[in-house]
């Protein structure tokens, strides 16, 4: 498999702003997911954290990229946005700056993403916030939740993939 074909070739930029290069979470499981502060799933923030806390030993993390794409539900700064997650559920990991994930303005990861894991009937959009790509020690995308999929209903794929 080439870098060509994972995460790792993507770039996003941080909480400070500066460009982060997705491969230095190589050899890792991650679930990447589109998270707000001002939607009815924030509360999932924090199962998103225990399960960051409880699997980060082994080789796992959670990687939050805010996004105001539904319903103005993340409209704060990038600063504003961690001051919430650390504040409110005490998130350790890494949370990215704002991103877009539908169209023209679309992240190229979450055009990735989409690509490889297409949503329901095809569609290469995210539907809402909250939706979820676990990705494999490769870099990989092997499964896409919905936004409704809480993160305690991911254990079970996450020990397999760790496995």
């Amino acid at each position: 498999m080439t870098q060509e074909e994972s995460i790792y070739k993507y770039q996003c930029r941080n909480n400070s702003g500066e460009m982060q290069s997705l491969s230095g979470f190589s050899g890792q499981v991650l679930l990447i997911v589109n998270t707000a502060s001002k939607c009815g799933l924030t509360p999932q923030y924090q199962g998103l954290e225990t399960l960051h806390q409880t699997y980060k030993d082994q080789g796992f993390s959670v990687l939050g990229f805010p996004c105001n794409q539904f319903g103005n539900q993340e409209p704060g700064t990038d600063e504003e946005i961690q001051t919430f997650c650390s504040t409110n559920f005490q998130v350790t990991f890494p949370v990215f700056a704002k991103v877009e994930v539908n169209g023209m303005g679309a992240d190229p990861l979450y055009q990735f993403l989409t690509n490889k894991k297409p949503g329901l009937m095809g569609s290469k959009k995210i539907k809402w916030n909250f939706t979820k790509f676990l990705i494999n020690k490769n870099g990989q995308p092997i499964e896409r939740f919905s936004p409704t999929t809480t993160p305690e209903k991911i254990t079970e794929k996450i020990e397999n993939a760790l496995s």
